[in-house]
């Protein structure tokens, strides 16, 4: 196999994406990128679908001891639980050193509502380790995967890798990309459940909540996850979206949707994603939910914010 060609960057954080058509394209690109990072004593993290996980842990042989391997579709089903669950975990785990890590939070058969989420996800990277010394190479399947959500990585990825070798992005636009991806929500169906909610109301509707959710089948741990879900963005629009909160819920598909709507406007594009400790206060409420939903998916603007939450319906 032959190698692809290292990418180098000025800023400390450098994040190419891969594109390969085939499994030994997939291998020429993340094998000797794992073993540049293993030869100058770099951490090294991979997390990617399972099937591309075995590929890369059977190539590396006993060298894959040496490597943290995870299954993208499992810590990354929620892509809003990758920058802290997964990345934020690794590189802080080795703060005095450069860290390389192999993410693939995109793969053909992930639904709508889920893409959107991961390319904001990918645009969101370059926010989020900014300065840092990182190399976070983003594998892309270009055979399996629409055109369109090719462009979108070259608008998130400075650097492009593929057969033919390494050049800049002449789409990076990672704004446009975040833009985008907080357009407004389409109505909820007129069979959603509406109900508003203040600090008086807010034990009314939390047991609301999940007796809708038990009435759907949800399991008695989702219907603990969904009560604090719930419980936790009410809260933030009390405290800070004008003292009220509306929610609604409904059963769209396979999934129970809720989502809560208030008056005020989340700036930080990182809130929910950012690892915490007990002294902060901002932002945990979200990284709680982003915890236990199976998707979030947020709107926010000057005329207010919404958080839309999924939580997938056991099979009957």
């Amino acid at each position: 196999m032959t190698s692809a060609p290292p990418v180098e960057a000025e800023e400390p954080f450098e994040h190419p994406a891969l594109f390969y058509s085939s499994d030994d394209e997939y291998l020429n690109g993340t094998i000797p990128f794992i073993d540049k990072g293993l030869s100058a004593d770099e951490p090294v993290a991979v997390a990617v679908p399972k099937r591309n996980l075995e590929s890369i842990r059977s190539a590396l042989g006993g060298t894959a001891e040496r490597v943290l391997l995870v299954d993208m579709g499992e810590v990354g089903a929620n892509p809003g639980r990758i920058i802290p669950g997964v990345l934020h975990a690794f590189t802080d785990a080795h703060p005095d050193r450069r860290v390389r890590i192999i993410g693939e939070p995109i793969w053909p058969g992930r639904s709508e509502d889920e893409y959107t989420a991961c390319v904001q996800h990918e645009a969101l990277l370059n926010l989020a380790f900014n300065g840092r010394p990182v190399t976070k190479l983003c594998p892309y399947d270009a055979k399996g995967l629409d055109q369109r959500i090719i462009t979108d990585a070259e608008a998130t990825h400075p650097v492009l890798i593929d057969h033919a070798g390494r050049r800049p992005s002449d789409r990076y636009d990672p704004d446009r990309v975040l833009a985008d991806c907080n357009r407004p929500f389409a109505l909820p169906p007129r069979s959603a459940i509406e109900r508003a909610a203040d600090l008086a109301t807010l034990d009314n509707a939390r047991w609301f909540a999940t007796a809708y959710g038990r009435r759907v089948g949800l399991s008695a741990m989702q219907l603990i996850d969904l009560e604090i879900a719930l419980t936790e963005l009410l809260t933030n629009s009390i405290h800070h979206g004008g003292g009220v909160g509306t929610f609604r819920v409904w059963t769209d598909g396979g999934h129970l949707v809720c989502e809560v709507n208030d008056a005020g406007q989340i700036t930080d594009p990182l809130v929910g994603r950012r690892p915490s400790d007990d002294s902060e206060h901002y932002g945990r409420g979200l990284l709680l939910v982003n915890q236990v939903a199976d998707l979030v998916r947020m709107h926010t603007g000057p005329q207010g914010t919404t958080v839309r939450i999924y939580l997938r319906l056991p099979e009957r």
